[in-house]
């Protein structure tokens, strides 16, 4: 096996990766890299592997941990992991578990301003099962959560998320396009109250409704600030 390749501090630019665009270099390999992951997920929990093929995979794929391991900085931020956080819709949010196309957990869900609302698509694959044959509803809620995230962003603010009500309507089917809409019901003063559904076609799946508590961004540049010198003394503060 050839020798890790030494650690180069300045691979990802917290500021280079913050601002959405169409991704380049490094990123595009990131994304090819997930997504090839995301296929391995889904393939492990559906799988008849012999013993041998399975040790097999598991010897390479740890080959591959090691190198990558080398190359880790500890935690250094770049980009957002989810909306709510973020100054605005049109960051960067390769990280996020739910929307990341750099997030191998990720299934990944699109989402995009439209007409005042949030509106997007996405599919879960059979790692994501909760019922037979349908998501999980921890999942289910997670994606309604990142869905209002963003659209309490559309309020100009940077808030997280206060209170969470997912009402279930129809089992939420896997391996289907799913289409997601959100929009602000209303803000007073530091509550941004939101609203936002699921469906599979024309059937409702999952609705929610959440109230998110606007913090002023600086306070999350200043938790991130405090997380990165936590977790990596290396990283330029």
């Amino acid at each position: 096996m050839e020798e890790p390749a030494p650690k180069q501090h300045a691979i990802f630019n917290a500021s280079s990766w913050t601002e959405a665009g169409p991704p380049t270099g490094q990123r595009i390999a990131l994304h090819k890299l997930a997504a090839a992951l995301r296929k391995i997920n889904e393939a492990l929990v559906d799988m008849d592997a012999s013993e041998e093929d399975l040790l097999a995979a598991a010897a390479s794929a740890e080959q591959f941990a090691v190198r990558l391991e080398a190359t880790r900085k500890g935690h250094h931020q770049w980009g957002f992991a989810e909306s709510s956080t973020a100054p605005s819709t049109r960051v960067m949010l390769d990280r996020s578990p739910l929307m990341g196309l750099g997030n191998p957990l990720a299934p990944p869900l699109s989402f995009r301003v439209e007409d005042g609302k949030i509106r997007g698509t996405g599919r879960f694959g059979l790692h994501y099962e909760g019922p037979p044959g349908h998501v999980h509803g921890g999942f289910v809620a997670a994606a309604l959560d990142e869905l209002l995230g963003m659209a309490q962003s559309l309020s100009d603010k940077s808030g997280m998320t206060g209170t969470l009500t997912v009402r279930y309507r129809r089992p939420t089917p896997l391996h289907k396009e799913l289409s997601f809409t959100a929009w602000v019901d209303r803000v007073e003063g530091r509550k941004i109250f939101t609203t936002g559904t699921i469906h599979d076609g024309e059937t409702l799946c999952a609705e929610a409704e959440g109230v998110f508590i606007s913090v002023d961004f600086a306070a999350m540049q200043a938790m991130q600030a405090r997380e990165r010198g936590r977790t990596d003394t290396s990283a330029p503060q």
